[in-house]
Parts: structure tokens; C-alpha cells; sequence
């Protein structure tokens, strides 16, 4: 049997994040199935609310929207985003000298270009907040989101490292789901509140800036995919233990009470801070596995059976049920596709 290819599962997005996408494209009458069509998204995926899409499939959805708008705000603004403002804004901040003077120009920059945000960086004791003022109606869950998608996936990006959120709070309701939210910004999302801002430690704001041309070009190349990254705690016990489980075939992996003796835990310790976490072990398990078959299904020509032998299902039906009950569609929906 091959060796499995580990690198695959940077994880999968919600088809409810797809829905959020297309929503003004819709209402501006633009054909959004031949969107979806060039995007890699089977338009059948569109029906179920478990349906997940590879990152990969996302950003190019993104840069199908940004094309047929010319918005890379996608409709959600009332003054378009136009195509090549996020290259000309990375490129004006990367010479900043450090990421508090950075994150001044990026907020300088969309407060020109964007008229219904307005936002504002300000340090209070040891606590960094970058604070959105809107200027008309409270906007959906989706628009705060990529917009501070932006602004943080050029933080990571200046500073060289995840710049971790402490908390977010937004005036608007919470989404029927927010877990993809979660995983992309932080866990503590409060909805509902009286003001819009992310908070974050006041250090990160010292940092010197060091990228270069040759860097930026890099950093284009991977945009919009390196926005969509997860940037969920490390020090998350999930993220610790999907770490581990991403580093090893599925054949190989360790029952939890194996993974807590490596991790100097008590069984209970690590099903307590597991839960707290809103997550078991079985579903890190299911989710790696899952979010490995579309990457296979979509980007490979890997049959069913070796699908099926490489994430250790006992045959290929087994396989087949598993996906459709993650999913909410059999695998043949998303290699149909492929095979167009």
C-alpha cells in the first residue's frame, strides 16, 4: 500500500461559509453555478448543510467572486474593493518598521477604500484592540469575518508568526454555526455586544517588520489560501493531538488513554480539557479523516479502495458510509466533479 499523504488535510470549510460567498453575487444577478462550476465546487454540495469544500476549492472561489465583482470585498460594502487592492495595500505596509505602524496603514488603507467600516487601533495596559465602527446597518457574521481576515492574514504575514486573538466581540447575532470561526480566529467569539473589536496582546505590536520583495511575491502567490489557514490556539489540547494524529498514518493511531500517557495526563485530565474544548477524540479523528478524503476525492485520482485503505476503513463501503454520514453527499458527488 502508498504511504499516506500527510500534507493533505489543512482542513475544509463549511458549505454554510460557501452559501455567505455568494450571497450578494446572487443578488446582483450574477450566474453563480458557472461560478461554482470554476471554482471546483459540485453544485450538488450546495444542498447539504454537512457539506464541506477544501480549502484549496475555497480560495479559488474567492478569486472567482473577487473576478466576476471586481470587489475583493465581494458586494458587502457600499464602495466596491477593487480587483488589485490587496496586493497594493501588502505591498505599502511590508517596509513598515514595525506591526503596530503596519496595522495603522492597513486600517488607514480600508477606511479609504470602504465606506460602511471604519476602524481603529488603540493599546490599553497590556492588551492591544483594533475596534469597527460601522457606519450604516449592523452587517452579518461573514462581512466582519473577511474583513478581519485581511487585516490578520497580514499581521501573521508581517510578523512572521500567528498572531493569536484573545477575544472578539460583534455586534451582530451569532451565526447558525461558528465553529469555522473558531478555528480561523479564536474560540472566544461574543455576539450580541454593545461594540466591534479583537483583542490581542500589545507585544505583537513591537514587532519589526522583515519581509522583502521576493517574500511578498511568495505571500501573493499563496493569497487568498494563506487567509484561510486555521489559526486555532496551539496550545489547544485539540490542536496538540491533531497535530500528532496528522504526523502518523490512521492505522497507527494511539487509542487516547496512550496519547494522555505521552502528554503526562490522567485519562480524565484529557477528556475534561477535550470537552471544554467542545471537541472529542473521535471527532478530531472523523475530521481528519473526512477533510483527507475531499483533498483525495478532489485533487487526486486515487480510487475508492485506496481512499478507503490509506484513512484504514475495513473496505470500501465502510468508506462510503462514513463520508456520506460526515457529509451529507457520497464521494462519487465530489469525483464526479473531477472527472468533468
Amino acid at each position: 500500500m502508498n504511504e499516506p499523504d500527510l500534507n493533505y488535510s489543512k482542513g475544509t470549510i463549511s458549505i454554510s461559509l460557501v452559501h455567505e460567498a455568494l450571497l450578494s453575487a446572487q443578488h446582483q444577478g450574477l450566474n453563480t453555478q458557472n461560478i461554482l462550476l470554476k471554482s471546483g465546487i459540485p453544485v450538488e454540495l450546495m444542498q447539504s448543510g454537512k457539506a464541506r469544500v477544501s480549502v484549496s476549492q475555497y480560495a479559488q472561489l474567492w478569486t472567482e467572486l473577487a473576478d466576476a465583482m471586481n470587489d475583493e470585498f465581494f458586494g458587502m460594502d457600499s464602495h466596491p474593493m477593487r480587483r488589485g487592492s490587496f496586493k497594493f495595500l501588502s505591498k505599502s505596509v511590508m517596509h513598515a518598521e514595525t506591526l503596530e505602524k503596519a496595522v495603522q496603514r492597513i486600517l488607514q488603507f480600508l477606511n479609504l477604500v470602504l465606506d460602511d467600516f471604519v476602524s481603529h487601533l488603540f493599546v490599553q495596559e497590556n492588551y492591544a484592540y483594533i475596534v469597527i465602527y460601522e457606519q450604516k446597518q449592523i452587517k452579518r457574521m461573514f462581512s466582519y469575518a473577511t474583513y478581519l481576515m485581511l487585516i490578520h492574514g497580514l499581521m501573521c504575514w508581517l510578523s512572521g508568526q500567528r498572531v493569536l486573538l484573545k477575544q472578539i466581540q460583534l455586534k451582530c447575532n451569532a451565526p447558525l454555526d461558528d465553529q469555522d470561526y473558531k478555528v480561523r480566529f479564536c474560540e472566544n467569539i461574543q455576539y450580541n455586544s454593545s461594540e466591534n473589536y479583537i483583542q490581542f496582546d500589545a507585544n505583537y505590536l513591537k514587532i519589526q517588520i522583515k519581509q522583502d520583495q521576493q517574500s511578498w511575491y511568495r505571500f501573493l502567490q499563496q493569497t487568498p489560501n494563506n487567509l484561510l489557514v486555521r489559526f486555532k490556539n496551539p496550545n489547544a489540547i485539540s490542536s496538540q493531538i491533531r497535530k500528532h494524529l496528522m504526523n502518523v498514518p490512521p492505522a497507527e493511531w494511539l487509542e487516547l488513554n496512550e496519547i494522555a500517557q505521552r502528554l503526562n495526563m490522567s485519562d480524565a485530565t484529557i477528556q475534561r480539557r477535550l470537552k471544554s474544548e467542545g471537541v472529542s477524540y473521535q471527532q478530531l479523528k472523523n475530521d481528519i479523516r473526512r477533510d483527507t478524503a475531499i483533498e483525495f476525492l478532489t485533487k487526486t485520482d486515487k480510487t475508492l479502495q485506496d481512499i478507503s485503505d490509506e484513512l484504514s476503513f475495513h473496505d470500501p463501503s465502510a468508506f462510503h458510509r462514513a463520508f456520506k454520514k460526515w457529509t451529507g453527499v457520497s464521494p462519487g458527488a465530489y469525483r464526479q466533479h473531477k472527472e468533468q
